[in-house]
């Protein structure tokens, strides 16, 4: 008997602890409702640099994760740099482009809402603009040899945009 209440109780601990993250995340969409819908996505083959989209937050605020439009959810993606802009290509999620007129900044990071990395620049970190809020967008390259080629081409595009 002590076995099966044992088990319901944990049970019972870990519907209660689902229960709130997913009100914590409703609420955080309810407070994010107000962030207009992202630009539509150029048709593009281009594939670009694999790895990992993790999230997107505002910017400064690495763990402030933004919930609408799928913008929080982690995914497998390439990042494919065009003249347009930056192209997230998501599996498993809708794809996010930026134009490159909204582009602000781009930076080598340690963490971002959903990873944190032992090294110091394990993510290329996207800062823009949308709807007048700033944001931050982390990448995470699948080969380290692709973040500095991947972070000068950004930077590059940003620069050619000035």
């Amino acid at each position: 008997m002590k076995t099966v209440l044992g088990i319901l109780g944990t049970l019972a601990i870990i519907g209660v602890g689902w229960f709130g993250m997913y009100r914590g995340w409703r609420n955080r969409q309810q407070r994010q409702a107000d962030l207009a819908p992202l630009p539509v996505v150029p048709e593009s083959k281009a594939k670009g640099v694999e790895g990992v989209y993790v999230a997107t937050t505002t910017a400064g605020d690495w763990m402030d994760r933004i919930a609408v439009h799928e913008l929080g959810v982690r995914s497998t993606a390439d990042l494919a740099v065009s003249e347009a802009g930056l192209i997230f290509h998501r599996h498993g999620a809708a794809d996010v482009f930026i134009p490159v007129g909204h582009l602000t900044g781009v930076r080598t990071d340690r963490g971002i809402a959903g990873k944190v990395t032992a090294e110091a620049s394990g993510l290329v970190v996207v800062t823009w603009t949308h709807d007048g809020h700033e944001l931050d967008t982390g990448f995470r390259p699948r080969r380290k040899a692709d973040t500095a080629p991947l972070t000068e081409s950004i930077s590059t595009l940003i620069g050619a945009e000035s």
